[in-house]
């Protein structure tokens, strides 16, 4: 006799899914989800687990705490991949801007993709702490003649505030709009660039969306392990400082944003290589954009 779960069983387990693969891709540990809300690890621990009541006040403040969207917490059929992407600039969009996205969605459209190819603004890295996007983003501009710049450190310099005291001041939200607002001024610039994300830039998807059609994006991708080590090694444990269960959370977070990840132009493997090794490595990848579109925009 094969046992069923029953319908509350198994939304409770899916809403522990849900919250669980949502605090990964925000990189965020138990522990700093438990401060940031006011909430006990305990009672975390037992939401992604699928067991117990769960208040829908308490589920509001773990939401905030991550800066996302209670809806999203919400087990239902799984929407369209794009559905975040469209949801967000819906919510944004000018009564026009909406009027005409309804020409566009109903077989009215205009030549708005093409402008957006348009926009071509370099090469984007992506990919998880410690995947070498600064070293390995500082020798490809040199290497091409572009400037390099870290996402981090324009939000930095904008609002004169570190990462860290911005996220303390203002929580993952505040962040991700000043991160969504520092992307719009280099874009505004309309030159050519090598850019240095941070890896959680994938959880917000109208500023992923916005790299991946502006830039040639690329995927730095390494082994967990290597992540870790070079984490330490650069002396930042950031979001997991002080947290004896630190490998099964960067794992967690790794898994759960390799979908997201996945989605760049292209994936550049640097697993077991040396810094010169996965320059060389970084450089053949990029050979058909420059080669192809690159030169064309910059005549532009």
């Amino acid at each position: 006799m094969t046992e069923t779960l029953d319908p509350e069983t198994g939304f409770l387990e899916q809403l522990g899914q849900r919250v669980r693969t949502m605090r990964a891709l925000r990189g965020m540990s138990r522990k700093v989800l438990a401060k940031v809300s006011g909430i006990s690890e305990r009672y975390i621990a037992q939401l992604e687990g699928g067991k117990g009541n769960v208040s829908i006040v308490l589920l509001r403040r773990v939401s905030n705490a991550m800066g996302a969207h209670l809806e999203d917490l919400i087990p239902a059929t799984e929407p369209a991949p794009d559905w975040p992407v469209i949801r967000d600039l819906v919510r944004k969009a000018t009564p026009n801007q909406i009027a005409q996205a309804k020409d566009v969605l109903s077989g009215q459209g205009s030549g708005a993709s093409a402008q957006r190819r348009m926009s071509f603004s370099g090469i984007a890295l992506i990919g998880l702490r410690g995947a070498g996007k600064s070293t390995l983003g500082k020798m490809l501009a040199k290497k091409i003649g572009w400037s390099f710049v870290e996402l981090n450190k324009e939000i930095e310099a904008q609002n004169g505030l570190s990462v860290a005291e911005i996220i303390a001041l203002y929580g993952q939200e505040g962040f991700r709009r000043m991160e969504q607002a520092a992307l719009g001024q280099l874009l505004a610039r309309k030159e050519l660039m090598v850019l240095a994300t941070g890896g959680g830039i994938v959880s917000e998807p109208l500023t992923f969306d916005l790299i991946l059609s502006s830039f040639y994006t690329i995927w730095l991708k390494a082994e967990p392990e290597e992540h870790m080590a070079r984490v330490r090694r650069q002396g930042d444990l950031r979001p997991m400082a002080d947290d004896r269960s630190a490998m099964a959370e960067l794992r967690t977070i790794l898994l759960s944003r390799e979908p997201l990840y996945a989605r760049a132009s292209a994936v550049v493997d640097t697993a077991g290589l040396s810094v010169d090794a996965a320059a060389a490595r970084l450089i053949d990848a990029v050979s058909p954009v420059l080669e192809q579109d690159a030169r064309m925009f910059a005549r532009g």
